[in-house]
């Protein structure tokens, strides 16, 4: 094993004059390789390099379970933002659900409907494809009939209308999604 030579008397030194002919020479022969590899070009001393991005291919099983997050954000602000429609909290206070008694078979119907899409991000992770694809397509297709009738009740409001319509878009891509599923090459 050979030991590494210390430059550091005159004589073993390289002058100036070496060393930038070696650094250009090594920059010479990196441009020479980059352009080869279709990199980056050298223009006006200046380095310019192309960038192409990444595109992961997401699995149907993620796609899946955050639209169901996404989706229940959305209930859950358009429900917040109901309490600002006057006479909302007041009717609240009187025991009604909209035009309906809160009663506690109203409230557990109610829970237990939102209780589903919560369900469905996991769900949507963890079923095997072909239950996963089937109970996407149901549950997304009843969710659609579900938001597409809690327009009728009451009076809409435009907000209301305008998160109805995203909701439903979203239950649609997972209708999709699951209907599309990719299939295995087997």
């Amino acid at each position: 094993m050979t030991k590494p030579s210390k430059v550091t008397t005159r004589d073993n030194s390289l002058n100036k004059k070496e060393m930038e002919e070696m650094v250009k020479e090594k920059d010479k022969r990196e441009a020479e390789k980059e352009k080869k590899e279709g990199g980056e070009e050298k223009m006006n001393s200046e380095k310019k390099t192309a960038t192409i991005l990444e595109d992961v291919k997401i699995n149907v099983k993620i796609k899946l379970s955050v639209l169901w997050v996404a989706v229940m954000f959305l209930f859950l602000y358009a429900d917040y933002f109901t309490l600002y429609v006057p006479g909302v909290i007041e009717d609240a206070i009187a025991g009604k659900m909209g035009p309906f008694p809160t009663t506690q078979v109203a409230l557990l119907a109610a829970v237990t409907l939102m209780i589903i899409p919560s369900l469905m991000v996991f769900l949507s992770l963890t079923l095997k494809p072909k239950a996963n694809r089937w109970t996407n397509i149901i549950v997304g297709i009843l969710f659609i009939v579900v938001q597409l009738s809690s327009n009728f009740v009451g009076e809409p409001w435009a907000y209301y209308v305008f998160v109805s319509i995203v909701e439903v878009v979203l239950l649609s891509l997972i209708v999709v999604y699951a209907w599309k599923w990719p299939k295995q090459e087997g």
